[in-house]
């Protein structure tokens, strides 16, 4: 009997699964992602791949007006703080922080809520169909609707999202020869992980040109 209910347990799960359109799977991820607002801080992992430069991978912390960013180019570590006000770059390779006056900004938002706002923009501006489907994930293919009035946004984009979870696991878009991924996104940041302090870099030089 308990067989027959799992049997029957399943089969009702993936009819459920089967019947949802990919506008109400990613309306789905939307609401999830629509749970967490920028007060908590999110972080993500950000992939560049270009023609000229090859792969470049970092990842972004975002807190209020407080941001860290770390990552490898050409097997050096550079890890950049920024307040708002001050900016703190860390070369590994030159065992050395420079510290220079922030540039104003000139957009109201910045550049890591761009790029969560491709997220939440998935249904509004582009035709979506699944690509493939693996047991735990939906693997997306985005195209730009015709009426989508921004001329500018990337053609298409590659969205995954996880089963169980309704989480974005990826987010890529290709535009101008680079390709971008977002990935390993979450919420919850402190301000320790986005506060630069000189006592986590020991014998390291600091130089401020402010």
């Amino acid at each position: 009997m308990k067989k027959l209910f799992s049997i029957i347990t399943f089969i009702a799960i993936a009819a459920v699964s089967i019947a949802q359109t990919p506008d109400e799977i990613v309306s789905r991820m939307e609401a999830e992602l629509a749970k967490h607002d920028k007060s908590e801080g999110f972080a993500m992992t950000i992939d560049f791949k270009m023609i000229i430069l090859g792969s470049v991978s970092s990842r972004i912390y975002t807190l209020g007006d407080k941001t860290r960013m770390e990552g490898t180019i050409k097997d050096n570590e550079i890890i950049t703080w920024n307040d708002g006000v001050t900016e703190w770059n860390y070369d590994k390779s030159e065992n050395e922080i420079e510290i220079t006056n922030t540039k104003p900004k000139t957009q109201s938002e910045s550049e890591s809520d761009e790029n969560m706002k491709m997220f939440s923009d998935v249904t509004k501006g582009y035709d979506v169909k699944i690509d493939k489907e693996t047991p735990t994930e939906w693997h997306f293919r985005c195209k730009r609707s015709k009426s989508n009035p921004d001329k500018d946004a990337p053609k298409k984009m590659d969205l995954v999202v996880e089963k169980d979870t309704y989480w974005p696991v990826s987010l890529t878009a290709s535009m101008k020869g680079v390709t971008m991924t977002m990935r390993e996104i979450s919420y919850g940041i402190t301000e320790e992980q986005v506060t630069f302090d000189a006592k986590d870099y020991p014998g390291v030089k600091i130089v401020d040109k402010r």
